[in-house]
């Protein structure tokens, strides 16, 4: 099996921790960076190769990663020169992925069964498999319903539930020829194609833990839970 890892982007929510360090290399409880923590998983989820799709900082990636070896997987690499957006850089690498693969951003921790995406993804034969996830998200004002110019109804500062892209997909090539190489393809823009074509990607609904360590609130839950969490993610090492 062979995924592809989105390790391009500048971390811009993650500053100044970024400013000198790519954000897949941010470190999770002074012992990990998030990166090695995700290529251990796939390796125990049974890929065996991998491709990080590079940008900003990307030589210090390739120099902390190198073939890969040492974690059991063959590692190759496919540098960005300029923002493609989340979908754009698989464009430039079309012509080495197999058929079925997996797409993950590199700033995700979680206990999800990486495997289990690209398998069930093979076997029901959608374009694309969204893992999701159901988010709460707090609204920090209070919400009125008006009707008119009255209002009717208040809820003061309400939490809302939404099942959410945890930036792990299960792709197939054929979903992305129509797309020329070089230009920008964002993952809203091929989910608004898809559904427009009558092809719509399938849900991967996860409910374990996850997050995106991307958002600053979430990183900092990482680093005060991996200790009691570093069993459940990293299983046998």
């Amino acid at each position: 099996m062979h995924a592809v890892i989105l390790a391009g982007g500048k971390g811009i929510r993650l500053r100044p921790y970024t400013t000198a360090l790519p954000k897949p290399l941010v470190p999770i409880g002074d012992q990990h960076p998030i990166l090695e923590i995700v290529l251990r998983q796939l390796a125990g989820a049974g890929f065996t190769s991998c491709t990080l799709a590079i940008g900003h900082l990307g030589h210090i990636i390739r120099a902390y990663v190198g073939d890969g070896s040492q974690w059991g997987l063959h590692v190759d690499y496919a540098t960005e020169e300029s923002p493609l957006g989340t979908m754009g850089p698989l464009l430039t690498m079309l012509d080495r992925l197999p058929e079925h693969f997996l797409v993950m951003n590199g700033d995700v921790l979680t206990d999800l069964d990486y495997g289990d995406v690209l398998r069930r993804h093979r076997r029901t034969g959608p374009p694309l498999t969204i893992a999701t996830y159901q988010r709460q998200v707090s609204i920090d004002f209070g919400v009125l319903t008006t009707e008119g110019d009255q209002v009717v109804g208040f809820h003061e500062k309400p939490s809302m539930a939404y099942r959410v892209s945890m930036g792990v997909y299960g792709l197939s090539r054929s979903a992305l020829t129509r797309y020329a190489p070089g230009l920008p393809l964002g993952f809203d823009d091929l989910v608004l194609d898809l559904l427009a074509a009558g092809t719509p990607p399938a849900s991967y609904d996860f409910d374990g833990y996850w997050l995106d360590i991307g958002r600053p609130d979430d990183y900092d839950r990482a680093n005060a839970e991996f200790t009691t969490r570093r069993g459940l993610l990293l299983k046998g090492a």
